[in-house]
């Protein structure tokens, strides 16, 4: 019975790997197998919805209007295979402009010849921004927050869009402006074809002992925060200690009580979901103080925002021990984490091995053993959180141009005063934290 429970819990889990806290939308591992249509559900995040003007004729009418500028284009043999001299011209028509993805009118199959899936290309949107960002097929291709463009053999068109976002709203295209210039241009070749090949470790299990070389901590995703500036015995962070669903709540709540937690950031679920959940009222957490925020996974989305300083100022009006979590305490718990983490002085070593140490605790379960990640591995989920910090930032007019080199903790407070913190408050998160 174990062996076939440990089965079904790892179908599971493959339909919910990388889901990292999400309500809204799984990571699933793709085989290229999938029907057309299929494909496109997975493209399509906020508009299921196909523009009427992205028929075949139409586009085959649109490429036309796709220029390649070759003008500056030279000899590049022995040249570095990173740098190409040729761009890809393609308007964005008002009818390809919506609040979530934008559709390109060009044949993905034109542009598979230019560009392949696992390029990192450049994205210049005339009059709004430039992006870096890989070519891929499906949002889940990329980690949660990521941007990519989406190239399907047999589509006509190629969707800007995000893992969990909405890309338009977030970089405010307006359809009025139409037609928008976009200049795509090579970054590096090949440059994610690691990041796809990643896709493949996602896989987890409910069982502990799926999990010999762990200790219970780990395998609760259950551990103080430590990095630079944060002060002892303070943070803690672990996957949810009230919600049964991943086999580890009883572990993560009796972990709570050991460590004294006082006060617990629920990042996933409202009040009613929460109290809802099997044996709550039994549990240590439900004899401490907590605020329910049920945060969407969109980290640059305004009901995020909003529910992030709601959360901070809880823990300014609450004593600690403080413990944030979500379902699996992987993503918006690792974003969250990672604002507090900078905020006290956090380096980019720091952030980053904090956020990996999540995916060493879950990942890569093979032939029902859990493999410890390499170094390979565990660095790529370290870019991740750098990325994410960056890339929200800078949604915000922050910059942060070497993510290796930041100055998180100046780029950190300009962001809480975005999101509604007031210098005191600021200054009150740090006393509490210190």
């Amino acid at each position: 019975m174990r062996k076939i429970g440990s089965i079904l819990a790892a179908f599971l889990f493959c339909a919910q790997a990388f889901l990292a806290c999400s309500n809204s939308e799984s990571y699933t591992i793709t085989d290229g197998s999938a029907e057309p249509q299929t494909a496109l559900e997975e493209v399509v995040k906020s508009d299921t919805t196909v523009p009427e003007e992205s028929t075949q004729a139409d586009t085959t009418a649109l490429e036309d209007t796709a220029s390649v500028d070759t003008s500056s284009q030279e000899d590049t043999t022995g040249a570095d295979s990173t740098e190409q001299t040729s761009e890809l011209q393609i308007p964005l028509f008002a009818n390809g402009i919506t609040s979530g993805n934008l559709y390109l009118f060009y044949p993905a199959d034109s542009f598979l010849t230019r560009f392949e899936l696992g390029d990192i290309i450049t994205v210049a949107i005339d009059g709004y921004d430039t992006l870096e960002m890989p070519v891929a097929e499906y949002s889940n291709d990329v980690p949660i927050a990521g941007f990519l463009l989406s190239a399907i053999k047999g589509y006509d068109y190629l969707t800007l869009t995000m893992h969990n976002g909405y890309f338009g709203e977030i970089f405010g295209i307006a359809a009025e402006n139409a037609p928008i210039n976009v200049t795509i241009s090579m970054k590096e070749k090949g440059g994610f074809l690691f990041g796809l090949e990643m896709r493949y470790v996602q896989y987890m299990d409910y069982y502990v002992d799926v999990y010999p070389d762990l200790s219970i901590e780990e395998f609760a995703n259950f551990r103080e925060v430590r990095t630079t500036g944060m002060g002892k015995k303070k943070l803690y962070r672990s996957s949810s200690p009230i919600d049964p669903c991943l086999g580890r709540n009883l572990y993560a709540d009796s972990l709570a009580k050991k460590a004294g937690i006082a006060t617990f950031i629920n990042l996933a679920d409202s009040e009613k979901s929460a109290k809802s959940f099997r044996n709550f009222e039994t549990s240590y957490y439900s004899t401490q103080d907590a605020i329910f925020l049920a945060l969407p996974v969109e980290f640059f989305s305004t009901p995020f925002k909003e529910g992030l300083a709601k959360g901070f100022r809880f823990m300014i009006e609450h004593e600690g021990p403080y413990l944030a979590h979500c379902t699996f305490g992987m993503d918006r718990t690792g974003f969250t984490l990672a604002v507090l983490e900078a905020l006290m002085g956090a380096t980019s070593e720091d952030l980053g091995a904090d956020y990996a140490k999540t995916f060493t605790n879950y990942f890569n379960v093979v032939n029902g053993k859990h493999e410890a990640l390499n170094e390979k591995q565990a660095n790529f989920f370290k870019d991740v959180v750098l990325r994410n910090l960056q890339a929200v930032y800078h949604a915000d007019g922050i910059e942060v141009p070497d993510t290796r080199n930041a100055d998180w903790a100046t780029a950190t407070e300009k962001y809480l005063k975005k999101i509604g913190l007031t210098p005191q408050e600021i200054s009150d998160l740090k006393d509490r934290l210190k």
